[in-house]
């Protein structure tokens, strides 16, 4: 039954190949369909980039903005601390300290990661522009 089945699928796999070969050769594309393919291609990546791009953006500003606030709230906690340094107080700060220092490092990252997509777009742009 399985001998079957991969049979099948062979002749199946098979008779796909011919089609699309012949449907190239009749339209004349053999060399041209690859580049047309590669242009699609480029552009459907280029679309999903920009997109998440714009995610990774809107992202990087709201840690921005987090950080801001941590950084208020660590300089409150601070003047807190100088007036009454309670030990559930000082629990409580150097967990809002630990929290910024991964928000800082989590802001690292992602700003790493912006300069990195912003490469690879600069690389889909300068590759379409080229095959234009």
């Amino acid at each position: 039954m399985e001998q079957l089945s991969e049979s099948d699928g062979r002749d199946s796999a098979d008779a796909t190949t011919s089609s699309c070969q012949s449907t190239a050769a009749e339209d004349g594309e053999v060399g041209g369909g690859g580049e047309a393919m590669a242009r699609g291609l480029s552009a459907m990546l280029e679309s999903v980039i920009k997109d998440f791009d714009s995610k990774a953006l809107d992202t990087l500003n709201s840690q921005d903005q987090l950080s801001g606030s941590l950084d208020r709230l660590v300089q409150e906690l601070d003047q807190l601390l100088e007036n009454a340094p309670l030990p559930f107080i000082v629990q409580h700060a150097s967990r809002i300290s630990s929290v910024k220092q991964r928000v800082s490092s989590l802001n690292l990252v992602l700003k790493s990661v912006q300069r990195r997509i912003d490469n690879i777009d600069h690389m889909l742009s300068a590759n379409t522009t080229q095959g234009n």
